[in-house]
């Protein structure tokens, strides 16, 4: 048996905060220990019992006085868009045509696709993301390299090729039955290998004609178990084409709902320019919204409405959305939401940043029993966050006195730097010098 013993600071989500104060919503151990066995996690506790469950002999890796949590979420991200991050100047539809689809044309090349495929994975595990829902490009190639990457490294990633046959460069258009058929064969050989999921694909209503849409409701009708990703209202324009090629429909959102692309398993990138209307269709068909701070803020397309969500009762996740999303960082991206929400009023507490991007992301993937926790049974995807790893930031923490404010600490001013070690179903993923180690506050005895 492969038994670990990973000792410090533990922090875990069991329910949604309901404010700063709500520490029902977590549970938290000042010196506590995640007792790991095969990839799964056995218990979690005071460190003390847990070294008792696990016997004298299993091994300790001691990341005092760092914090422990589940390994990071993000739910809507570009693989192929990995060296387009930091493309300047120009909003959706203009920053596609100039920059996206002349990058994504390289990934009809295999030996282009797997090495960026190693990077991308690399990247995301160096900012503490142990699962991510990316889009790969139109070929096949590129789904092989994405899915081959993940297994290599034991991650549980979610993905699938963009179907596109329409309002974009030749060399990334499919047909309808093209896409139906590459999808088909790529869900026979990943979807549930390992720990793989294929996510179903329609880029979005300006590239894909109806009849990729009836393909597309064919997909799901068969694959049931798949998730469906697609994009939605990020801007104004693209709101205002997509409702022009289907002037059938009440508005974007319809467009999607008239194919039955909407259900529980569904992610719907963006989703700033919504009615009412379309908010409550969301919480009527379980789909989610997908909020990307770094990228709605860099493609200048609007705040995202965390609030008239809540307010329908209506899911919704975070995520980076490299390329157009600025950073890999989940911590850098809910410092942005952060401010997105402040702009418009609403507050977003440390605790609800730390819950979204574990177990608050976990539930919108339906993967809560897998992933986004550290209870019991669960994958051993885990992050250790060091809040001194950055000198500027060790001076802040001086200062600090609670959980909460060493949170917003690491979500304000932390990046990849913060993140001292990645677990990967209970595997060490990232070496670093551990010889200088953060220093805790000795007032930061929270219970």
């Amino acid at each position: 048996m492969n038994e670990l013993l990973i000792r410090g600071r533990v922090l875990t989500f069991v329910a949604e905060p309901q404010g700063i104060d709500d520490t029902a919503s977590y549970r938290y151990l000042e010196d506590g220990a995640v007792f790991v066995r095969n990839g799964k996690i056995v218990e979690t506790g005071s460190y003390g019992d847990i070294r008792k469950l696990a016997g004298a002999d299993v091994e300790v890796v001691d990341h005092r006085p760092n914090l422990i949590l589940p390994g990071f979420i993000d739910t809507h991200l570009h693989f192929p868009q990995t060296q387009a991050i930091a493309s300047y100047g120009a909003q959706l539809l203009e920053w596609l045509n100039t920059y996206i689809f002349v990058e994504e044309q390289k990934f009809a090349r295999a030996a282009h696709a797997a090495q960026v495929a190693d990077r991308f994975m690399d990247e995301l595990l160096s900012n503490g993301t142990t699962t991510a829902v990316a889009y790969c490009s139109v070929h096949p190639e590129s789904v092989d390299a994405y899915f081959a990457a993940a297994e290599a490294r034991g991650m549980r990633m979610i993905g699938g090729k963009v179907m596109m046959d329409r309002n974009a460069p030749e060399a990334l258009r499919d047909t309808p039955q093209q896409g139906y058929d590459e999808t088909n064969r790529l869900i026979e050989k990943w979807h549930g290998r390992g720990r793989a999921h294929y996510a179903i694909s329609p880029r979005f209503a300006i590239t894909s004609t109806p009849e990729q849409m009836e393909m597309s409701q064919a997909l799901i009708a068969e694959h049931p178990t798949c998730y469906v990703q697609t994009h939605l209202s990020e801007n104004r324009d693209e709101v205002a084409f997509a409702t022009s090629l289907y002037p059938e429909a009440k508005d974007y959102t319809d467009i999607y709902a008239r194919y039955d692309l909407l259900n529980e398993r569904m992610l719907l990138g963006h989703s700033i320019h919504l009615s009412d209307r379309e908010v409550s269709v969301f919480a009527e068909t379980g789909a989610v919204g997908v909020f990307c701070p770094t990228s709605n803020l860099f493609l200048g397309s609007g705040l995202f409405d965390a609030a008239r969500f809540d307010k329908f009762g209506a899911r919704w996740s975070v995520a980076t959305d490299v390329g157009g999303g600025t950073s890999f960082s989940m911590l850098e991206t809910m410092d942005e939401a952060y401010k997105v929400l402040h702009l418009q009023g609403q507050r977003l507490t440390p605790f609800n940043s730390f819950y979204r991007m574990t177990r608050g992301n976990a539930l919108a993937l339906g993967l809560e029993h897998q992933i986004g926790s550290l209870q019991a049974g669960a994958d051993a995807d885990i992050v250790v966050l060091d809040s001194g790893a950055k000198s500027a930031m060790e001076f802040r923490m001086r200062t600090a006195t609670s959980l909460a404010e060493e949170l917003f600490i690491l979500q304000t001013m932390g990046d990849d730097r913060c993140i001292a070690e990645v677990y990967v179903a209970g595997k060490a993923m990232k070496t670093k010098d551990r010889k200088r180690q953060a220093t805790a506050p000795q007032s930061l005895q929270i219970a």
